[in-house]
């Protein structure tokens, strides 16, 4: 175990002075059990949360109309809507280790994180003035991923140095609780607004903008830094970034997490694959998502907690084990609303143990002062993974159909989960 990343266990130091805690309101009512769960979690943590959910309204507004707009609008094939998709995270890799690096070299991961959060919110705007042209459609989507590269480092990182060993589960689980609720609320913004104004999406677009532009006030007032007085030879380099991949653990972790990566369809084709499975109309599309985020915003915080006691990396792959079921639920042959909930049911799951999960995981393994690179690190080879796989889907979609291309994808991810399993420091976790 590194540097503890328990804040009683630090020396004094001379982070930003405290802000006002985020109001935070639940998606739900609070239970006594659930209010004990999120009793431990610090308010920096549910600031942080607070401005991902309105975040994540903004994006996923957008995110759940572009499939249907460039797809039935603009006409493009499956293949390019791939690599359009695929830039979607390809981009957001080219920028986190920069981003993450920057943050930790100069202490400043507020600061990264907000102007990541502020470049995605002005390319709201960026996508009116792209109309229908693809090339300038591609520069925005890359501008907005460049912002989400730069702030996904930092942001985890203040909440694992916000955080106790024993809890990073459970914070990464209420953060990527409140984030899902904004993912839960952004499809049905934008169904209602394309509802109230058919194929208007220019209102999708501004109304994204003004949310997001809100986001980015409640990070300036909220969200308090996290920074420790270094030595000149504790300041993070490049090679000390890079020096991360010879430790063993971390670096079987970058393996299982390539692999895993490499063969995991993004949301877009998975809910393309229901519509195309189901002939469902476009105004009813955007609502997919909701069945996904709902899922995983019921069951983060638990599978959190079950992670901090069973093991975070276990979880990790179990989750992958509830999207090689999704995946079976859309090759076979049932139809109909049991398919839609079973698909979206599962990939909720999936969602809900491998997202947070891994940046828990990960956590521990990285030194303190390299926190936010070496959790970018990952993120990165995991980004460039799932460019790779959203390209090749859409080839193979476009080449030989959409039955072989799912065939074909549940083959690989039965052997990479398999991979992983072999690959993953799950007895060293254990132990630890």
């Amino acid at each position: 175990m590194y540097i503890s990343t328990s804040r009683a266990a630090r020396p004094p130091s001379s982070e930003a002075p405290a802000a006002p805690a985020a109001p935070v309101v639940p998606a739900a009512p609070v239970t006594s059990g659930r209010r004990r769960a999120w009793a431990g979690v610090d308010s920096n943590v549910l600031a942080l949360g607070s401005v991902s959910l309105v975040t994540d309204i903004s994006s996923e507004m957008i995110t759940a109309v572009l499939p249907m707009y460039v797809i039935f609008t603009l006409g493009l094939s499956p293949l390019q809507f791939g690599a359009l998709n695929g830039m979607y995270f390809g981009v957001t890799a080219l920028v986190r280790v920069a981003g993450g690096h920057a943050a930790d070299r100069w202490q400043r991961r507020k600061l990264v994180a907000g102007s990541g959060y502020a470049l995605s919110a002005l390319c709201k705007l960026g996508l009116l003035a792209a109309g229908s042209s693809v090339p300038a459609l591609g520069a925005v989507i890359a501008a907005d991923r460049t912002g989400k590269g730069l702030r996904t480092g930092p942001r985890d990182a203040l909440i694992s140095l916000s955080s106790t060993p024993e809890t990073l589960g459970r914070s990464f689980g209420a953060h990527r609780a409140l984030d899902t609720t904004g993912a839960f609320l952004g499809p049905l913004a934008a169904f209602a607004l394309l509802l109230a104004t058919p194929g208007r999406y220019d209102t999708v677009f501004v109304a994204s903008f003004c949310i997001a532009a809100f986001a980015c006030v409640i990070l300036a007032l909220f969200v308090r830094d996290r920074r420790q007085p270094l030595e000149q030879h504790e300041r993070a380099t490049v090679r000390d970034v890079l020096g991360l991949l010879l430790r063993p653990g971390f670096r079987r972790v970058g393996i299982g997490v390539l692999l895993l990566g490499a063969v995991t369809l993004s949301d877009s084709f998975v809910y393309l694959l229901i519509q195309q499975r189901l002939d469902i109309s476009a105004e009813y599309f955007p609502l997919l998502p909701l069945g996904t985020t709902g899922v995983y915003l019921l069951m983060a915080m638990p599978l959190g907690q079950l992670a901090d006691r069973l093991g975070r990396l276990r979880v990790f792959v179990a989750g992958y084990g509830a999207l090689l079921l999704a995946y079976l639920a859309l090759f076979g042959p049932v139809g109909g609303p049991v398919l839609v909930i079973t698909t979206l049911v599962l990939h909720g799951l999936f969602y809900a143990a491998t997202d947070g999960v891994l940046m828990a995981a990960i956590g521990p393994m990285v030194p303190e002062h390299l926190r936010a690179a070496g959790m970018s690190l990952i993120q990165t080879g995991q980004s460039l993974a799932t460019l790779a796989s959203s390209v090749l889907f859409g080839a193979a979609w476009s080449a030989w159909g959409l039955h072989t291309a799912l065939a074909v994808a549940l083959s690989v991810l039965a052997v990479a989960i398999a991979a992983a399993l072999m690959t993953l420091p799950l007895r060293e976790e254990s132990t630890a």
